[in-house]
């Protein structure tokens, strides 16, 4: 259950009250210490003990290594079955706190307080969990839901502007997988900026949480939900291997590109559909300097992602403006054209 919360937190603290929790581990990273664990306390109504759990932001830290370390604290501080672990953060708090929430003693509770753009309309719905393995996404997870998950819209104020924007990549997505009219909305945005996005974001979850609830464990349709991703993924972790991670939303922009022009290269879509979705998403994204990736290194990678089948490559890839198909497999000779096409946007 997804809820909108007021600035007393009043739902929060209703569903602390209703429940029978031991106690409260809030994780946090440096970040959401410093500008949103304050609002949180400041507001949180509990006679129940909690600890903060505090590990550094950022892709590098979501890995086993990290989540051992939280795996041995809850163990030393007694953590217990009925406790309740809180995800203060954007997608790598969400998904790391999930992960070790849902395997720790096989399973204890938690709730997701997304504070990034990214994490509210994405990364913190849908029930999945997950950590990095030897530098592919999400190689190592779960399937779990939290038990509630509270949006307080006012923490975006706190971000800066590439995570608003990396945020604002995956709003586009379900826009163009599944709703023509928010694709056309969003892309009527002249600046992003939290008072422009923020009407929007509503009807982004809403998406999400439809595509999810008809397919909680990826069978079918929610594959549709990995446009942008297959690429986009291998170029996030080809960065995140040299030491320059960059942050998920610009690769997936990154990747919806190169698959949009994957899908005209398919016959999924026509031309002018992928060149007006294209110069949309390029109004927003600066050009991700991918000149100096080999094929092959991009290649390694796609081979290995965790949504192939039968060694084949799998793409969600775009019919239309505001639909998409999955499990679609293409031509060696498309998908590095696609991948070609993206690096040669920067001399046109």
């Amino acid at each position: 259950m997804i809820t909108i919360l007021n600035d007393d937190f009043s739902q929060l603290n209703d569903f602390l009250h209703e429940k029978s929790f031991s106690k409260i581990f809030i994780l946090v990273d440096e970040n959401t210490h410093e500008y949103c664990l304050p609002t949180l306390l400041g507001n949180m109504e509990t006679d129940l003990g909690f600890e903060i759990l505090e590990i550094e932001a950022g892709e590098e830290m979501k890995n086993i290594q990290t989540a051992n370390q939280l795996w041995e604290i809850l163990t030393e501080m007694q953590a217990d079955r009925k406790a309740l672990v809180i995800n203060l953060g954007g997608g790598v708090i969400t998904d790391m706190g999930g992960f070790v929430a849902s395997t720790y003693k096989r399973g204890i509770q938690f709730i997701n307080i997304p504070t990034t753009l990214l994490s509210m309309c994405d990364a913190s719905i849908g029930g999945k969990t997950g950590i990095d393995l030897m530098h592919y996404k999400n190689m190592v997870g779960t399937f779990a839901f939290p038990e509630q998950i509270f949006i307080f819209p006012k923490f975006l104020e706190t971000l800066p502007f590439k995570e608003l924007r990396s945020g604002f990549a995956e709003m586009l997505k379900h826009g163009l997988i599944a709703d023509t009219s928010h694709w056309n909305q969003l892309i009527q945005i002249q600046k992003l900026e939290v008072g422009t996005v923020t009407p929007h974001i509503q009807t982004s979850m809403n998406i999400k949480q439809e595509v999810v609830e008809k397919d909680f464990h990826e069978s079918n349709i929610r594959k549709t939900l990995n446009f942008g991703h297959t690429i986009g993924h291998s170029v996030e972790s080809l960065c995140l291997q040299q030491g320059n991670p960059i942050l998920h939303g610009e690769a997936v922009a990154m990747g919806m590109i190169s698959e949009a022009h994957l899908a005209y290269l398919e016959g999924l879509i026509s031309e002018d559909d992928s060149k007006l979705i294209i110069e949309n998403i390029q109004r927003y994204y600066p050009y991700l300097d991918i000149s100096d990736f080999k094929d092959e290194d991009i290649t390694a990678l796609l081979m290995n992602d965790k949504k192939n089948t039968d060694s084949k490559i799998n793409f969600s890839l775009l019919t239309g403006i505001g639909s998409c198909t999955y499990d679609h497999q293409c031509s060696q000779k498309n998908i590095l054209e696609a991948i070609h096409f993206y690096k040669k946007l920067n001399d046109l």
